[in-house]
């Protein structure tokens, strides 16, 4: 009898284990989620109870293993939220993401952020919207949750050791399955050992609705607003799941498509946006990447922004001090971004030079502030980089905005900085575009590109001979320092623009100029730009 009782015992514990283990093998499935993925933005949320992020924008995390993230900070008066995908394999701000299995996104402080920073992970869909801030427990309470835990210990080790044992013995039976398999094992008995081996439900309404491990995005193109040589940029509209509103059924991204033969192009731009070190509000916020076999295509997704590249704004529209203020402090604040070899948080990345920057491969978001976008010819400025290595990447960029030691071929490959030196120049001429179409700078004529007098399409050895022979520059007129602040971007442009790459500033010193500028702008007229065109404009690149 005590046998029988026994025997009972342990085959109730054995299924109570296999049944533990089914769930924990459905339960670790992975499917790309749906998560909100909002750049940073202000919030009224105070750091208590539950809060809303308020964001807009639904992403599919661009892999597998990816969860969703959203982020408190409070720095002084300033509080913000942004939610991102991440993958909890990798550090976020150098934190590792602790709570990712969590059906609610519960923040949690971390110091030694530079500001009051909360932090919360989630693995199901959308669950980085909502958020909820906990008091940390009572001294009564922790001596509470203490006990439990230690009275919980054993029972925990119980159910280790019957879910170890469980699983020794089932790769025991697939082993032994197999040996008499090869051995000529009867079809039907070895049918039934495979689906008591293999045969749970490892269906979800999730996996159903996009069979991310084998399906591409469900992306619909609309039409083309713009073109270079080696990609074409669509807007699209990426289906969202069945569960949203009819309205918000579907969100407008950007596609940019490169064929077969431009692979090189799309691999190095892909490798560059998928370090999540790169994201900040003034680069160009990247989705996924996709292999369209069908079509022999490669694609990039990355948001839409629907005022188009800066060169066609500038060429549809007059804007305000206010205005150039705003375009010109983010186009700076991005770009040392891509130089810095630090984050926000202060922890290393690898700096990036664009090695294409200018106007038309600059977007203008919609709070008219810019972010750096084509990064098929960046390069990352790796320490271990050799020098040949740093020679195979070329004479790249378009002539027109070319530093006069790339139109001579004489960067020194030694020292990486020259990489971002060359940035800056172009940078400079951007700055020079910005101010030429500002109302503050008096009489306002058409929209002319920098060495305006040259063919629409410069070659190196035009521009060579208006840089290099004549060390040409566009002109500055007398009447565009009448405003304080332009008369100090200007005075930053000449310093950019200098022919000796060491005299140049730094993206970050410009940065921190316009910032020291902010006055002037809470001093001005904000007036609204002229629009010549609507909103949303045709982007054709130049190239």
């Amino acid at each position: 009898m005590d046998l029988l009782r026994f025997s009972a015992f342990w085959c109730g514990m054995i299924l109570f284990a296999s049944l533990l283990l089914e769930e924990t093998e459905s339960s670790i499935m992975k499917v790309r989620r749906l998560c909100k993925f909002c750049d940073v933005r202000e919030t009224d949320c105070t750091g208590k109870g539950r809060c809303e992020v308020g964001c807009g924008i639904t992403s599919i995390c661009p892999n597998d293993e990816d969860v969703c993230v959203s982020i408190w900070r409070k720095k002084d008066d300033n509080v913000t939220f942004d939610t991102v995908c991440h993958s909890p394999s990798q550090k976020l701000y150098g934190l590792v993401l602790e709570d990712y299995n969590n059906s609610k996104c519960e923040m949690k402080e971390r110091k030694g952020m530079g500001s009051q920073f909360f932090i919360c992970s989630c693995s199901e869909d959308e669950c980085n919207e909502h958020i909820f801030f906990y008091s940390l427990p009572s001294d009564k309470e922790s001596q509470v949750v203490a006990v439990i835990l230690v009275s919980l210990v054993p029972l925990l080790v119980m159910a280790v050791f019957v879910i170890t044992s469980f699983y020794c013995y089932r790769v025991y039976r697939q082993r032994q399955a197999s040996s008499r398999r090869k051995k000529g094992l009867d079809f039907s008995d070895a049918h039934a050992i495979m689906i008591d081996d293999e045969g749970s439900d490892s269906s979800s309404t999730l996996a159903n609705n996009l069979n991310h491990n084998t399906e591409l995005l469900p992306i619909e193109l609309d039409v083309q607003v713009g073109k270079g040589r080696f990609a074409e940029v669509y807007k699209a509209k990426l289906k969202q799941g069945s569960s949203v509103s009819e309205e918000q059924r579907f969100e407008t991204v950007a596609v940019k498509i490169f064929q077969y033969e431009e692979y090189a192009s799309w691999k190095n731009e892909k490798d560059i946006f998928s370090d999540a070190d790169l994201r900040h509000e003034n680069v160009l916020h990247f989705l996924t990447a996709e292999e369209r076999k069908v079509q022999r295509q490669y694609w990039l997704i990355t948001a839409y922004q629907p005022r188009g590249n800066l060169q066609e704004y500038l060429i549809h529209h007059i804007v305000s001090w206010h205005d150039l203020w705003q375009l010109g402090a983010s186009l700076a604040q991005g770009v040392a971004h891509i130089h810095s070899d630090l984050t926000p948080c202060g922890r290393y990345k690898v700096p990036i030079a664009h090695r294409d920057i200018k106007s038309s491969n600059i977007l203008v978001k919609s709070d008219l502030t810019c972010c750096l976008c084509d990064f098929g010819l960046a390069l990352r400025l790796d320490n271990t980089l050799s020098v040949d290595e740093l020679a195979d990447s070329g004479q790249v960029g378009t002539a027109r905005y070319m530093a006069p030691e790339v139109l001579e071929s004489r960067i020194n490959l030694e020292n990486i900085e020259c990489f971002k030196q060359a940035d800056v120049y172009s940078m400079a001429l951007v700055l020079w575009e910005i101010i030429s179409r500002c109302s503050a700078i008096g009489e306002v004529k058409e929209y002319m590109p920098p060495f305006g007098n040259l063919r629409e399409h410069p070659c190196v050895e035009s521009m060579k001979d208006s840089v290099l022979r004549d060390r040409g520059r566009p002109e500055i007129p007398d009447s565009w320092i009448n405003h304080t602040g332009i008369q100090i971007v200007c005075a930053s442009i000449d310093e950019c623009w200098d022919h000796d790459p060491e005299a140049r500033l730094t993206a970050q010193c410009v940065a921190e100029r316009f910032n020291d500028m902010e006055y002037l702008d809470k001093l001005s007229d904000r007036s609204d730009s002229e629009e010549k065109i609507p909103e949303e404009i045709i982007v054709v690149d130049e190239k």
